[in-house]
C-alpha cells in the first residue's frame, strides 16, 4: 500500500445520503478478486446509461472532475454489504480521500486498509466543501499529518485515529501489520512443531 501524506485536487460532489457499495460499485463486478480494473465499474449505474454510454451530466464523466482524487458526500456513506471491492473501485478510478459526514463502519475501516482516507465533518464544514466544489478551479488539501483541509477560504481541522493514521502515513495494510511480527510467528511455529514431532513416550 502506498504511504499517504498529502492529497491535492479538485473535489467531485455527490450530493446523496445513504450512498450504499452496491452504488459504488454494482454486483457485477464482484466476480474478480483482483484490485485493479474495477474504475471503470466505479458508480457504473450513475455513470452510464442502459447503452453503456456516459451520462454526460454525471459528476464524474465532466472534466476536470473526471481526474478528482477527493471526493465529498452526505451522511452513511459506504453502507449496505461490506464489499471491499468498494475502496478498491475507488483507488483504481483515483480517489484518495471520501469527506463525508458519516460512514457505514465496516466501509469506514475498509478504506484505511486500502489507502483511502475518511474523513468525517460537520454539516457546516461539509457545505463549505461542497460549496468550494463547485468552482473546477478550486483546489482543495488535505494533509494527513498535520490533519488539515485547506483551500480558499478554507481551514479545517479533522480528527482521525491515531493508529490508523500511523498506518496510512506509513502505508501499512494488513498484511504490513502481521509481517512485523513474522520472527515471533516463526519462533511459535518452530517450539510448536518440535513438541509434536516428539516421540509418544517424551509427551
Amino acid at each position: 500500500m502506498e504511504k499517504f501524506t498529502k492529497v491535492s485536487g479538485i473535489v467531485a460532489s455527490i450530493e446523496l445520503s445513504n450512498v450504499d457499495t452496491d452504488m459504488i460499485i454494482p454486483k457485477q463486478f464482484l466476480k474478480t478478486i483482483k484490485r485493479s480494473g474495477l474504475g471503470k465499474g466505479l458508480f457504473y449505474e450513475m455513470r452510464f446509461d442502459e447503452k453503456g454510454s456516459e451520462i454526460k451530466d454525471f459528476i464524474l464523466n465532466k472534466e476536470p472532475y473526471n481526474r478528482s482524487k477527493i471526493l465529498v458526500s452526505l451522511e452513511n456513506f459506504g453502507c449496505g454489504s461490506s464489499r471491499e471491492h468498494a475502496p478498491w473501485a475507488l483507488v483504481d478510478f483515483g480517489i484518495k480521500v471520501v469527506l463525508a459526514k458519516s460512514f457505514a463502519d465496516i466501509f469506514y475501516n475498509n478504506c484505511f486498509k486500502n489507502g483511502i482516507l475518511p474523513i468525517k465533518l460537520s454539516e457546516n464544514n461539509l457545505l463549505t466543501v461542497i460549496n468550494h466544489s463547485k468552482n473546477p478551479k478550486n483546489n482543495l488539501n488535505v494533509d494527513l499529518q498535520s490533519q488539515i483541509i485547506s483551500g480558499e477560504n478554507i481551514h479545517i481541522n479533522f480528527e482521525i485515529d491515531s493508529y490508523k493514521k500511523l498506518c496510512l502515513l506509513n502505508g501499512w495494510d494488513d498484511i504490513d501489520l502481521t509481517l512485523k511480527n513474522e520472527k515471533s510467528i516463526l519462533d511459535f511455529e518452530n517450539t510448536n512443531l518440535k513438541k509434536w514431532l516428539k516421540p509418544q513416550h517424551q509427551l
